[in-house]
């Protein structure tokens, strides 16, 4: 069974948490994931970075879309239910910028199964001093080495979600290793999805995560690789988390993209 790390129970006391009160980091199994093992991120240092309303994480793909996970959402249609927050490292801080969705995109394939990615499309554009938008990668030239992932889920499985952002470093794990039998036994679709994370466990996205991305330094700056989607409880060990594998979607997303007119 694969254990989400987004916020699908409790979702009303949990992202109440996470946005009015300093809630200590922590971080779970099916419930939306944070930072196991990170430290404090600086004001800017990810400015692509969004916290949603729904306990999910996500990246600004462009001023008008959030790239996040499908699981993180119903369906595809018409929706003014999700706030997007920008700019900030602290969900209290005054400085924060807000937006409210208007639509939401679902990957056509997703059945829980592999497709793990949507777009929320903002009601207008986004923009600030410490906003910026997040390129996503185009090919696997990225798809190995050293990722860092960020995000305002819990710090420890079945902890609370934070008021701070969150960051921590993870190494690329190979699909045969990640579907080997001391790790996820074959749960893996090694062309959708990517593995990352020490053997040992002690960091990883947890609960509040979902939605959130892996990535990494490109040829002129950050780009994507990845989407928080699931994995076996929190920074355990032998098992790392499972990312949605951008470059194999890129295409479907780019499409996607223009077809909602970002």
């Amino acid at each position: 069974m694969r254990r989400w790390r987004t916020l699908l129970a409790m979702l009303a006391a949990v992202v109440t948490a996470a946005t009015m009160s300093p809630a200590p980091a922590s971080a779970a199994d099916p419930v939306v994931p944070y930072v196991v093992g990170g430290s404090r991120a600086a004001l800017g240092e990810f400015p692509f970075m969004v916290r949603l309303s729904m306990g999910c994480g996500g990246a600004l793909y462009s001023p008008t879309l959030v790239l996040t996970a499908a699981h993180c959402v119903s369906r595809t249609g018409a929706n003014t239910s999700i706030t997007a927050t920008f700019g900030a490292i602290d969900l209290q801080s005054s400085t924060r910028v807000t937006r409210k969705s208007n639509y939401v995109y679902r990957a056509p394939g997703y059945n829980g199964n592999g497709d793990d990615w949507a777009f929320i499309r903002l009601a207008s554009p986004v923009s600030g001093a410490n906003i910026a938008t997040l390129p996503i990668v185009t090919s696997t030239a990225y798809d190995s080495g050293t990722f860092t992932i960020a995000g305002w889920g819990a710090n420890r499985e079945g902890g609370a979600q934070q008021r701070y952002l969150l960051k921590a470093t993870v190494p690329f794990v190979s699909d045969s290793t990640c579907n080997s039998s001391s790790m996820y036994g074959g749960q893996v679709i090694a062309a959708e999805e990517i593995c990352a994370g020490l053997t040992s466990g002690g960091v990883d996205t947890c609960q509040g995560d979902s939605g959130g991305p892996m990535f990494r330094q490109g040829a002129s700056g950050w780009v994507q690789v990845g989407i928080v989607s699931w994995g076996d409880g929190c920074a355990r060990p032998n098992k790392p988390g499972v990312y949605t594998q951008v470059s194999y979607f890129s295409s479907a997303i780019r499409s996607a993209a223009t077809s909602l007119g970002g």
